[in-house]
């Protein structure tokens, strides 16, 4: 049975280390979560896929790493100053803030409240009663207002001296915008073709719960493809069955996901046109992926806003334009929830017992192998070293080594973190039984069928290399 709700996935992301609430031991932060030593991994075994699909293997893509904090100039061209908003609405009672169109979604999935004004979203929390979903009081919220997403912060804060402010920045797409004419000249590509960047983004946004699925700050991979405005619809159609197919090559149920496309209302201040591959969730069908056709928006802007020239010469006509861009953006930090969600399942096994196994997909596994000492017994632990270690050496795998609790927890632990393969060390490797034929063997299990194979420690390496 697959994951029925989200405190399933919650539970065993801390159980297992996973993902843990931030600042835990002072009483946390609303909206802000660790990545634990397994969460860690998995968030950048995903990333390292996506770099490997969309820009080691492509000759139109290059990648960019950019500074968080830019030159407050840009945001202010890029039109988030101005339109980068959400209506807030505060509990009288509890004083909590939630975002007003969040709140009546809860309550009211199927009301479109998509392009509606602070005025307008007070009028319909007051006309529905609705609570907080907090301490429970029924109309007992502020008027929405207009909250800025951008988080803003300062430079040269010093005793006596006027402060700068500047923002963190609330997407990664800029860099790769005010980078166009860097890029350009030290690559010399050709339309069309791609920068990619990927990094921390930083919301001043508050709604409850969900886990890492809507954070404070969060993971995003993207890239700003360019393009000739003629073209933009053939590599709109192109994107989306990329993005698509690359779901479907990490293990994502397919019968899990759709495509839905922005209502005019819905657009960005920088769309013509943009979709959200959603996920079903525990909670609801939410945004996983997006796509956006942002024209020329960006580059026009920054190329006005800051006197320099930004546009494409063709090499062969001399031909002079402002690229039009796709965008392809990929929530790391959401993805890496859709993951735990995807993989999660119970069941109950032939001899009665339940248990919880997470079947990753090997190549996103935290740990792939798991070297199992039957017992603490010097001998057997100095043999599963070996094995350890010839691994180490001679395969690029994620290896575990777990000596603490009986074999049968041992194999649930690793159950439970989704490890594909554990390789059990028993008296029979170290010729210690009857069997002398099991001498130097040792004995694999499967995460998924639970079958069990010896394999020779020569051939070990070569056995495994499937799921590298």
């Amino acid at each position: 049975m697959a994951a029925t709700s989200l405190d399933q996935i919650v539970s065993l992301s801390k159980r297992r280390g996973f993902v843990f609430p931030g600042s835990e031991i002072y009483g946390g932060l609303a909206n802000s979560w660790d990545f634990g030593p397994l969460g860690a991994i998995l968030k950048e075994n995903i990333r390292n896929f996506w770099l490997e699909r969309f820009v080691h293997k492509r000759q139109d893509m290059v990648f960019i790493d950019a500074a968080i904090m830019m030159n407050p100039k840009v945001w202010e061209a890029s039109g988030h100053v101005a339109n980068f908003n959400d209506a807030m609405v505060d509990c009288k009672e509890c004083k909590s803030r939630f975002r007003a169109d969040h709140l009546i979604e809860e309550k009211f999935p199927d009301l479109k409240v998509d392009g509606k004004s602070p005025k307008e979203l007070t009028a319909i929390i007051e006309e529905k009663k609705i609570a907080c979903p907090k301490c429970g009081a029924k109309g007992k919220f502020t008027e929405a207002r207009t909250f800025n997403l951008l988080f803003r912060t300062q430079l040269g804060i010093v005793e006596g001296e006027a402060a700068r402010d500047v923002y963190l920045r609330g997407e990664i797409a800029q860099a790769m915008f005010v980078n166009f004419k860097n890029v350009l000249t030290t690559t010399r590509k050709r339309l069309p073709f791609g920068i990619a960047s990927t990094g921390k983004a930083f919301r001043n946004e508050i709604t409850p719960g969900n886990f890492i699925f809507r954070t404070l700050e969060f993971d995003l991979m993207e890239f700003e493809y360019f393009i000739r405005e003629e073209e933009w619809e053939k590599w709109f159609t192109y994107w989306q069955k990329e993005q698509q197919q690359w779901l479907k090559d990490l293990g994502i149920d397919t019968q899990k996901l759709r495509v839905r496309e922005h209502e005019p209302h819905e657009l960005s201040h920088y769309s013509k046109k943009t979709v959200d591959i959603e996920y079903q969730t525990p909670f609801g069908w939410k945004e996983l992926f997006g796509l956006a056709y942002r024209t020329n928006f960006d580059l026009k802007n920054h190329m006005e806003q800051s006197g320099e020239d930004l546009q494409y010469m063709d090499p062969d006509t001399n031909e002079k334009l402002i690229p039009h861009v796709i965008e392809p953006t990929f929530g790391l930090s959401r993805l890496t929830l859709v993951v735990l969600l995807n993989a999660y399942e119970e069941e109950k096994l032939e001899n009665g017992e339940d248990r919880v196994v997470m079947r990753l997909d090997p190549r996103l596994a935290p740990v792939q192998v798991a070297i199992l000492p039957l017992s603490k017994d010097e001998r057997l632990i100095k043999k599963a070293q070996e094995v350890y270690e010839l691994l180490n050496t001679k395969t690029n795998l994620r290896l575990d080594f777990d000596v603490t609790g009986s074999i049968g927890k041992r194999y649930r632990r690793q159950d439970e973190i989704g490890t594909p393969k554990c390789i059990t060390i028993d008296f029979g490797t170290i010729g210690d039984d009857d069997k002398q034929s099991k001498k130097d063997h040792v004995t694999v299990r499967d995460r998924d069928s639970l079958l069990q194979k010896e394999v020779s420690i020569l051939e070990l390496a070569e056995f495994l290399k499937p799921i590298q």
